[in-house]
């Protein structure tokens, strides 16, 4: 399959084309308007710092279900004992600049660049990003962030400086996205400390499609708390 060249017009190729390891598009941008659309066709960006955009639709995905959760008895004992304080939409470009810190620090390079930055900040003023952040004794000690359109939420990053942190984050975002009957958490590629949680690959056809039907609900915009939620 090709690799397709964007240009400024705000439009993606069909997913199906994308390469057998996921790839199809380089160039673009980062306008809300872009990210948007690609999240709509199952697309992401994910490139280094100092090469273009590159766009993505992996096959098999890697998604969670959230009735699928799975939590370890070890978290659940976290959990009740109320170890973290956990909170929705308070310090998202926190969340974010830690999560390209922390790996940077870890020497492992990192995908948030400082245009992917103020891309997903920007997406976040507007309603459609949102984080979740673990603290403990005031100060911010994991969480991770994504996008939420319609019953869908796409999971981009975690980052922890405690243990269970993130893990503490993650698993009580996932309940409140199964209160607020959402369908599915967009993982997007497998890893080991997901599937842990319950995540698994399905074909990307049935991404797209299970996708489709999320998006014809309706989004829930705007600051997120746990028990005031504003739809739109």
């Amino acid at each position: 399959m090709p690799v397709f060249l964007l240009s400024d017009r705000i439009e993606f190729p069909s997913p199906h084309r994308a390469r057998k390891d996921g790839l199809l598009a380089v160039g673009g941008d980062l306008s809300q308007e872009r990210l948007l659309l690609a999240y709509q066709m199952g697309i992401f960006p994910w490139y280094a710092a100092g090469d273009p955009i590159i766009w993505w639709s992996p096959d098999p995905r890697l998604v969670l279900y959230p009735d699928e959760l799975r939590v370890s008895r070890s978290l659940r004992k976290v959990l009740r004992r109320d170890r973290f304080r956990i909170t929705f939409d308070r310090a998202f470009h926190e969340v974010i600049s830690a999560c390209a810190e922390i790996r940077l620090n870890n020497g492992e390079g990192t995908w948030i660049t400082d245009e992917m930055v103020a891309a997903y900040c920007a997406l976040h003023e507007s309603g459609f990003a949102h984080s979740a952040e673990a603290w403990r004794d005031g100060q911010l000690v994991g969480g991770l962030y994504g996008v939420s359109l319609g019953r869908a939420f796409f999971g981009e990053s975690m980052f922890t400086r405690e243990s269970n942190a993130s893990k503490a984050a993650f698993a009580t975002l996932v309940e409140r996205l199964k209160a607020w009957e959402f369908d599915l958490i967009d993982c997007q590629v497998k890893t080991g400390h997901l599937i842990r949680f319950g995540a698994r690959e399905i074909p990307r056809a049935r991404f797209l499609s299970e996708l489709g039907r999320s998006l014809n609900h309706r989004t829930y915009w705007g600051k997120w708390r746990p028990k005031d939620v504003g739809a739109a």
